[in-house]
């Protein structure tokens, strides 16, 4: 899962969401899927890295754990 200080950078970044997504080498919807965490990317993901190199985020900073949750069956 994307972290969120990966979601924030990119958030905060002063660019639009298209041209971080194509700098990154990204179509702008999939830019928002990941940050959004539609799509769901293991650690790892080229296309997270890329989105962090981008934005200026390490990459031991882009993902974080999938939390369990509470409550689920």
């Amino acid at each position: 899962m994307v972290s969120k200080k990966l979601r924030d950078a990119v958030k905060l970044d002063p660019r639009r969401d298209y041209e971080i997504a194509h700098a990154a080498g990204l179509h702008p919807s999939m830019l928002s899927k990941l940050v959004c965490g539609i799509d769901r990317p293991k650690p790892g993901d080229p296309r997270v890295l890329a989105i962090a190199q981008v934005v200026g985020v390490d990459e031991e900073e882009c993902f974080e754990e999938e939390r369990e949750h509470a409550g689920a069956a």
